[in-house]
């Protein structure tokens, strides 16, 4: 061995026992593994002796160095600092909401409730979604003749299939010009309005349209009073039914109101006080004739066993019906039942020979309006003397 080996080999044996010393003691096994070689060892080393004599021995190239770590070791340290980001995050929102008092939270709590039960959110967002569906114009009144003519096959169906509507009398009703239409009310979910509507554009010889008056409580629901409105609805009051009468438009009112929608079911066909006169005030003063109209079926599509008026205020309605089947059987309880309709259309009367004034003489509305009501309720009772079977007419 010359000189220049001997003086490597030396070299070699000092990296070796350096590191040795530097490395951590470990826990002894019973098996020791083998000893690396000197040269392995060198490779391992970090000394400046070290990488002179192996750039010496292989040409002045470099020997690359291994990663230092194990696999996976990297992943583990990105683990951990983002499990530690996660916790700063919880800490700062805790503080956050160690800032606000209870009393603030419950308050939002009980906000945010109270929404819900009055529907207001799903009142917005059917509303949002039903915007997709107007047409570009609508009367004054809200009419969307897009939209009806989109909705006017189901309540077709239930005219023509459903209910088989017989109709009696419908030439009563004039050809053009102001007419009010007159009828008694019920059905807890009413659709006489709109059966009117269809029968007479429909049906009749100069298919005129007709615009029913809707009950107040409506529009105080979410999305009720503005469907009403697209559909051919308006809100029942004197200002609105003059300015539609004075356009020589044909209008249909129920004076009962939520009296003759809320009948019980052993009350049915015992047609209500006609409010305080309003239908006969319009006639005079607009001098229109007044088409009394007659309808059976509507009263026993949802026969109204009792109601309950505690929890209705959230709700925005009169009271909560108990029918049959509603509530008991959820959504399918609001099905109504296919009752065989009929509809009987009387001969006008006519009110041009009171003047105006006569408008505000309570006794004579007071009477007028109940002789009114007396030849309507002559009028369901024959028809009902009439019908054969609830189902077949």
């Amino acid at each position: 061995m010359t000189e220049l080996d001997k003086t490597i080999r030396g070299n070699a044996d000092a990296a070796v026992g350096t590191a040795k010393a530097a490395a951590p003691k470990r826990r002894p096994r019973k098996k020791t593994p083998r000893a690396a070689s000197p040269a392995a060892e060198c490779e391992k080393a970090e000394t400046p002796a070290a990488t002179a004599q192996g750039d010496a021995t292989t040409g002045g190239t470099a020997v690359p160095k291994p990663e230092e770590g194990a696999p996976g070791e990297g992943i583990v340290a990105e683990v951990l600092e983002s499990i530690g980001g996660l916790g700063e995050e919880l800490m700062e929102t805790a503080g956050r909401v160690r800032s606000h008092s209870f009393v603030n939270i419950a308050g939002n709590l009980l906000s945010a409730a109270r929404d819900l039960l009055t529907l207001d959110y799903y009142g917005r967002r059917l509303g949002e979604l039903s915007l997709k569906d107007r047409s570009g114009e609508v009367d004054e009144f809200g009419l969307d003749e897009r939209y009806w003519a989109k909705i006017q096959p189901l309540y077709e169906f239930l005219f023509y299939k459903y209910w088989r509507v017989a109709l009696k009398g419908l030439a009563n009703v004039p050809v053009k010009g102001r007419a009010i239409l007159v009828a008694n009310h019920a059905g807890t979910f009413a659709f006489d309005g709109v059966m009117l509507r269809v029968a007479v554009q429909n049906e009749h010889t100069a298919k005129r349209d007709v615009r029913f008056l809707v009950e107040d409580f409506i529009y105080h629901l979410p999305f009720a009073g503005t469907f009403m409105n697209r559909i051919g609805g308006v809100r029942a009051c004197q200002e609105n039914a003059e300015r539609l009468l004075e356009r020589g438009t044909a209008i249909a009112t129920f004076p009962e109101g939520i009296q003759g929608v809320g009948k019980l079911f052993h009350d049915r066909y015992k047609l209500q006080r006609f409010g305080r006169g309003g239908v006969t005030k319009l006639a005079i003063r607009t001098k229109s004739p007044i088409v009394p109209v007659a309808i059976i079926g509507n009263e026993e599509i949802y026969p109204l066993l009792g109601k309950i008026t505690r929890f209705a205020e959230p709700f925005g309605v009169p009271y909560i019906p108990l029918t049959p089947t509603f509530p008991w059987l959820g959504p399918l309880g609001l099905v109504p039942a296919p009752v065989k309709w009929a509809i009987h259309f009387g001969r006008p009367i006519d009110y041009s020979k009171y003047p105006v004034d006569s408008a505000d003489d309570t006794v004579l509305v007071n009477k007028l309006t109940e002789n009114l009501r007396a030849r309507i309720q002559q009028m369901v009772v024959e028809l009902l003397g009439e019908r054969r079977s609830l189902f077949r007419g």
